[in-house]
């Protein structure tokens, strides 16, 4: 914003920092002039200096609410961090307990198949000896029954 009091007086340019703009105030003042003219030229200076400070104040303000958004926005990413965080550990303890328990169920299943297999070998084992025995008696009957015969004693 440029502001000239009078074209006569020489002025410097000012950047106001927080607001960036420039603005001209006078480099010296105004010379002194009696009435109603210096009382308005008066009260002029005196209304854009309030200008000038109140555009400092709210660039302040500005800054402030800059300030608060920028920590508001680093306590969010910081809690978000933080959720993620945790909710990767779950996981990690969900996977490691579901590892778990899958070792163990493979564990009991790998007993129980061993122990399945152990039974088909004693039934295959028994069937075995047992079809043996009765073919030892069954051989001993037949070989009786041919001595028998043999000797006359049996007809067929």
């Amino acid at each position: 914003m440029v502001t000239a009091i009078s074209r006569n007086q020489k002025s410097r340019k000012v950047v106001d920092k927080d607001v960036e703009q420039m603005v001209e105030v006078p480099s010296e003042a105004p010379e002194e002039v009696s009435g109603p003219l210096a009382e308005l030229m008066s009260q002029a200076q005196s209304a854009y200096t309030s200008y000038l400070q109140a555009q400092r104040k709210v660039a302040e303000a500005y800054q402030e609410r800059q300030r608060q958004g920028e920590a508001s926005y680093k306590e969010i990413e910081e809690n978000a961090a933080k959720i993620c965080t945790e909710a990767l550990e779950k996981a990690e303890r969900a996977l490691e307990k579901a590892e778990q328990e899958t070792e163990e169920a493979y564990q009991k299943t790998k007993m129980e198949a061993k122990q399945v297999y152990q039974n088909g070998v004693n039934e295959a084992l028994r069937v075995r000896d047992e079809t043996i025995q009765q073919a030892w008696e069954e051989t001993k009957r037949n070989s009786e029954r041919i001595w028998k015969v043999f000797q006359g004693k049996i007809e067929e």
